[in-house]
């Protein structure tokens, strides 16, 4: 969820940068994705994700783009009927395999967020955590309106702010920044699921050296189709 358009020069490449890096991580070299987010994270990685469980009390969720399965394990164990998508082949084997590990049994498809496999008003929670932009993509935000039932809730968890001032603190924090990865808030990230037909929440959490923002999008009463 970064505004590229509006990044200086030098930050746009970097940004570039980053992103092409991170689609490798996310595909090819998806079995060394949990080492090298717990390393730019400063080992909060984890801890980030889940702390979007409290708000997860629905019991029929989607998760869009579930990585290595971090967040799909916490929510079985929570005996909710959680199914997994993601458009990496490869992240679904890990996310398989670290289910499987815990004694799970995966249900995960492999498909695109503007393209989800799955009836209408199907479930009653959708949640992404760390998405890239395919997360304020129009044909994305239509999709999870059709399949979110009336007054059922997106969760997103769009990224964190490392705060602290020890020097790898402040060296985190700059890499965020300046790849784009951490932007400052902006009322205007809520417009593309107001456009939607979504009601706007946003809550601040402060974890350890980070600060979270969580925005909730809920869909509204009326079972009109977008199109």
């Amino acid at each position: 969820m970064n505004e590229r358009n509006e990044l200086p020069l030098h930050q746009s490449i970097l940004a570039d940068l980053w992103r092409f890096f991170f689609r490798l991580l996310y595909y090819k070299l998806a079995w060394i994705y949990d080492i090298f987010a717990a390393g730019v994270s400063l080992g909060m990685w984890n801890e980030w994700i889940l702390t979007t469980i409290p708000y997860l009390d629905g019991d029929n969720i989607l998760e869009i783009g579930h990585g290595t399965g971090i967040l799909q394990v916490e929510l079985q164990s929570k005996g909710k009927n959680v199914i997994g998508i993601d458009a990496s082949r490869q992240m679904g084997q890990q996310a398989f395999t670290r289910l499987k590990r815990h004694g799970y049994n995966p249900t995960l498809v492999t498909a695109l967020a503007q393209y989800l496999p799955f009836p209408d008003t199907n479930f009653q929670q959708v949640v992404a955590t760390f998405p890239s932009e395919f997360i304020i993509d129009g044909r994305t935000l239509i999709e999870i309106h059709r399949v979110l039932q009336p007054r059922g809730e997106l969760v997103i968890l769009p990224y964190a702010w490392i705060t602290g001032h020890k020097w790898y603190k402040r060296l985190a924090a700059w890499l965020f920044r300046v790849t784009g990865q951490a932007p400052e808030w902006d009322e205007k990230f809520n417009q593309p699921y107001e456009m939607m037909g979504f009601t706007i929440s946003v809550e601040r959490i402060v974890l350890g050296s980070s600060n979270l923002p969580l925005l909730f999008a809920t869909r509204q009463e009326n079972n009109q189709k977008l199109s």
